[in-house]
């Protein structure tokens, strides 16, 4: 398995990974409304507010081929602290449970401390996003953008200390993700 930043030549090869993921594991509603999210990000976000990493599987006879995507956005504060939303990821099926997912999140994480981010949000399954270093983030700590309808499921993760500084105000999120529908 190989990880990189995206090719933008594969963005519908990622749609349609995000589309069947999606599909296979919740619904087509889904599977076509978290697809539609990740292109939006893809072609309406501006460079500096996006990192996008994928997973690829290089096969010597089926060629390579894109196992998993995820998308970190810029979260905006007014303190200015360089932060990122993690929304959203997807590992093809034939894929999950073999730690792509995790590793690739890993290499995202590492690029983007790299870049001198200093704090990853995250919106989904404690209990998956805590394999990544993630953890529950109270609104008393950190606000969402949004109003949260599975407020457990706000979690976060400092890429310079153990503990999360409070920050006071609510972020700003890109405009693809200022939908109140996808929190």
């Amino acid at each position: 398995m190989e990880f990189s930043v995206y090719n933008p030549d594969e963005i519908d090869e990622i749609r349609q990974l995000f589309t069947k993921t999606f599909t296979d594991s919740e619904s087509e509603a889904e599977g076509a409304m978290v697809s539609n999210l990740a292109y939006e990000l893809l072609t309406t976000t501006d460079n500096h507010d996006l990192f996008v990493f994928v997973a690829r599987d290089i096969d010597r006879n089926h060629g390579e081929r894109v196992a998993g995507c995820i998308i970190f956005s810029r979260l905006t504060f007014a303190s200015g602290i360089n932060a990122f939303l993690l929304s959203p990821v997807a590992v093809s099926t034939d894929y999950q449970g073999k730690g792509t997912g995790q590793a690739l999140i890993n290499f995202g994480l590492n690029t983007l401390k790299d870049h001198g981010v200093v704090l990853v949000l995250t919106y989904g399954d404690p209990n998956y996003y805590c394999r990544t270093g993630f953890a529950p983030v109270s609104e008393t700590v950190i606000k969402a953008p949004l109003p949260l309808s599975h407020p457990e499921g706000w979690l976060g993760q400092s890429l310079l200390s153990r503990e999360i500084e409070p920050i006071d105000g609510k972020p700003q999120c890109v405009e693809a993700m200022n939908k109140p529908e996808i929190w």
